[in-house]
């Protein structure tokens, strides 16, 4: 299966989880600055709401998943 810009739905998956990594990287590496001192609480805090915006919105694909699986297993062959 592919998706609306024609790349295979599995690449898309990857993609996000990719993503989340890196946000969530991206996130540490600023805390980490700001608790040496060398970076700012505002961009620390921007940082930490990106990565849970996209951690979310991972759970939220992953939850449709399952219920679209779980509808397809209740239909009747």
């Amino acid at each position: 299966a592919a998706t609306a810009d024609g790349q295979p739905f599995g690449d898309a998956l990857s993609r996000l989880v990719n993503k989340v990594e890196q946000t969530g990287a991206a996130a540490n590496d600023a805390v980490s600055r700001m608790l040496d001192g060398s970076g700012d609480v505002h961009d620390a805090m921007i940082a930490l709401q990106q990565s849970d915006t996209t951690f979310q919105l991972a759970v939220q694909v992953r939850n449709k998943l399952v219920q679209a699986y779980q509808d397809i297993m209740r239909m009747p062959v």
